[in-house]
């Protein structure tokens, strides 16, 4: 490895001195979690993506899960979630014992399309309950189109918006200024969902919300995130919840239902709050060095092509993946990865077909998504990072030519 310039991961946190004293300032407070920060959070989340309610929680998993409980799908219900996506947005439908019926993506953008959706609509072998679309590396799904589908099936929409904070997508311009809604508005679904994770736009370290327009929806959300645990008395069915002269005992919750333990500590609240503040200066940067790395890779003579960029909305880049011909090449991918390597340069792959994994695979063998096989055969995803400047995408570039000979 060529140690005489830092090694770039494909993705890193920007933490800055005013990121370290809100976690600082946390850290001394009586309350390091279940105090007053979190609902901060969703009050601010809630305002700048544009959604009613917000309800943040451990992670970008868990948010996915607390929406699939939300939703109330469970056995003998089937949802729709494209094979291109993380793991979790697949296995959080599972959890329920709900059944998955993966869709196909656009090969050359990795979405899941209306016309994909509705192929999985139409093979599934029970009722389909709710469609998963999933905003991969930043970029939306046509939302209009996919809820004209989910609308024809009687299903309701969870947007998997890990990767696309900061984003908008298309929409109602009587509604929306200009005709587009923040990613988070729920402008086309039920609710929306997002990741804090250190690589992604914005962190808490770990962390993630579900974003919603539905005071039901989002007061079921709140009671799956911690136990189940009811403490309004207004909602008490047990009769110890009250005294002898029928007013609340002080002490006293419920559980209805089952739930998890799902909370988000004051502490990584703390930190988030003070990430939002940054999350439109973090999508503009990002979205300048795509530019560079677009300009760069259209002066190269390379056997390969960035994700396109599309019109249905405006991206909050998480991920910038370009498409390889490996063949043409002459490297493997994973001789490119071990090259990039060598010159200090990380690098990923987003992602494998979760149709392929061997659980998944057992439960439909027989199941052909082409669209997402030609899209994770060619997938790379090159460094991309706020901290990053302009100088650092050349010595990507570079070394990404060396690499392919």
């Amino acid at each position: 490895m060529n140690r005489s310039r830092p090694f770039l991961p494909y993705g890193k946190p920007t933490i800055e001195a005013d990121d370290r004293a809100a976690v600082a300032d946390a850290l001394g407070s009586d309350m390091l979690t279940t105090g007053p920060r979190p609902a901060a959070f969703e009050a601010a989340l809630a305002e700048r993506l544009g959604a009613p309610h917000a309800v943040v929680c451990s992670n970008g998993t868990a948010a996915l899960h607390l929406a699939a409980l939300a939703l109330g799908l469970g056995p003998g219900d089937c949802a729709v979630v494209p094979s291109l996506t993380f793991l979790a947005t697949a296995n959080c439908v599972a959890f329920t014992g709900a059944r998955v019926v993966f869709a196909d993506v656009d090969p050359q953008t990795g979405l899941m399309t209306p016309e994909t959706a509705a192929a999985a609509v139409a093979r599934s072998d029970g009722p389909v309950r709710a469609l998963f679309p999933v905003h991969l590396n930043g970029q939306c799904c046509d939302m209009a189109g996919i809820a004209a589908v989910a609308r024809r099936a009687g299903a309701r929409i969870v947007e998997d918006a890990c990767h696309a904070i900061g984003g908008a997508q298309t929409a109602d311009p009587a509604r929306w200024p200009g005709g587009l809604a923040p990613v988070g508005a729920c402008a086309h679904s039920d609710m929306a969902t997002f990741s804090f994770h250190p690589v992604k736009t914005i962190t808490t370290t770990e962390g993630g919300a579900v974003l919603a327009r539905d005071g039901d929806l989002t007061r079921r959300l709140r009671d799956f995130r911690n136990h189940g645990l009811i403490r309004e008395a207004e909602r008490f069915t047990n009769p110890d919840g009250f005294d002898g002269a029928g007013a609340p005992n002080p002490w006293f919750y419920e559980m209805q239902a089952p739930g998890y333990n799902y909370r988000l500590s004051d502490v990584q609240c703390a930190l988030g709050i003070s990430q939002l503040a940054k999350l439109d200066r973090f999508v503009a940067r990002r979205a300048a060095l795509v530019a560079r790395y677009r300009e760069r890779l259209g002066a190269c003579a390379l056997p390969l092509a960035p994700v396109p960029e599309i019109a249905t909305g405006r991206p909050a880049w998480h991920l910038f993946a370009v498409a390889i011909d490996f063949e043409a090449a002459g490297a493997s991918r994973a001789e490119t990865m071990r090259a990039l390597a060598a010159q200090g340069v990380g690098s990923q792959v987003h992602y494998y077909p979760v149709h392929r994994q061997p659980y998944y695979r057992a439960l439909d063998p027989t199941l052909d998504l082409p669209g997402a096989d030609r899209y994770y055969d060619r997938a790379l995803s090159l460094p991309l990072f706020p901290a990053m400047t302009d100088a650092d995408v050349d010595r990507v570039v570079d070394a990404l030519a060396e690499a392919l000979g």
